[in-house]
């Protein structure tokens, strides 16, 4: 059942991301051929108008193929003969719409539970922040100039700053102090700290605050998602930490496995909604990155064609293109082999 909801959850969002293909490609008066999820051999499918929906034997991935999206068409409605600017939007969409549903997802944890306020619940003597004079009750408001809204968000900034000190603008009955901390080096945990005990306390609040709260959320895991890439390409991380469809779908089983046993069908309800937000989020990331084969690697194409004011070859377009799906299948059979090595470790 836990691998089953998680390929689920897997999936909704996919199909999500190609939906906003279609709808825009639609809106645009393009001939969609195709709307499939899954990779693969096709296990059921159904013609209505002019478009094929589909479901494939392989449950991770999706497409929308478009009327001469990757060979040449005289068909007027074809992809590549709309404005460069339809195109653009078409392109675009399938991120926009993960940001979207991350968003949703997101609204709806924090409407049922709240969300961890920047708060210090208290601060460790012999540490930074005790000697800054903080103390528990501060409400952290930035560090350095980062904007903080949860108090997940000193952790992670902790993380991809590690051991770097920090300017620390907090507030105290009303009034806003700045600081500068430099963490010390805890040698029972070897991390270095600034000395924070973390806020435990979820904060609920109306619709509108959590219809603000859920944006910062979005926030939170595309900046998450820009700093684990920033570390994979300055070696702070490597292609061993990374988790395809196969790790991903096991954790998230596990998880849900572990709450069911300890809080409930409802606590496993939002911890999937949670993964939900966290890989809606990366994949819209993911996809803006401007490489070939990806959705961003399009609109660099789309751009560079909107200045010229005339089209990229399609030829070399799409040997480009080639050449970086196929490293795209390779890093994917990489991280999957990982990911099944790690299952028998």
């Amino acid at each position: 059942m836990k691998i089953i909801i998680a390929i689920l959850i897997f999936s909704i969002i996919i199909i999500f991301h190609e939906l906003g293909h279609f709808l825009l490609a639609k809106a645009n008066g393009i001939q969609v051929n195709e709307f499939s999820l899954g990779l693969g051999p096709t296990i059921i499918g159904f013609t209505k108008g002019e478009t094929k929906y589909s479901l494939k034997l392989l449950p991770f991935g999706g497409a929308c193929m478009m009327e001469g999206e990757d060979d040449s068409s005289d068909n007027p409605r074809a992809f590549p003969n709309k404005s460069v600017w339809a195109r653009m939007s078409v392109v675009f969409a399938g991120p926009f719409f993960n940001f979207i549903m991350a968003f949703v997802f997101a609204f709806i944890i924090i409407c049922c539970v709240g969300y961890d306020a920047p708060v210090i619940n208290d601060v460790i003597d012999g540490y930074a922040a005790q000697e800054a004079g903080m103390q528990g009750g501060d409400t952290i408001v930035k560090l350095n100039g980062f904007h903080v809204h949860f108090y997940r968000e000193v952790s992670s900034y902790s993380t991809f700053h590690y051991g770097e000190p920090v300017e620390v603008t907090y507030e105290r009955d009303g009034q806003t102090y700045t600081t500068t901390l430099t963490p010390k080096l805890d040698e029972e945990s070897g991390r270095y700290l600034y000395g924070f005990i973390g806020n435990s306390t979820y904060v609920k609040g109306n619709i509108a605050e959590n219809a603000l709260n859920a944006l910062y959320e979005v926030r939170f895991w595309i900046y998450n998602t820009i700093q684990s890439l920033k570390m994979l390409f300055t070696g702070g991380a490597s292609v061993n930490d990374l988790s395809g469809p196969v790790g991903i779908v096991k954790n998230m089983g596990d998880v849900y496995e572990e709450t069911v046993a300890s809080s409930g069908y409802f606590y496993a309800f939002l911890n999937m909604l949670y993964w939900g937000v966290l890989l809606s989020a990366n994949l819209g990331v993911m996809n803006l990155l401007p490489l070939p084969a990806l959705d961003g690697g399009r609109l660099v194409f789309l751009i560079v064609e909107a200045i010229r004011g005339k089209r990229v070859d399609p030829e070399k377009e799409g040997y480009v293109n080639l050449i970086g799906l196929a490293l795209l299948l390779l890093l994917m059979f990489v991280v999957m082999f990982n990911d099944i090595r790690k299952l028998f470790i």
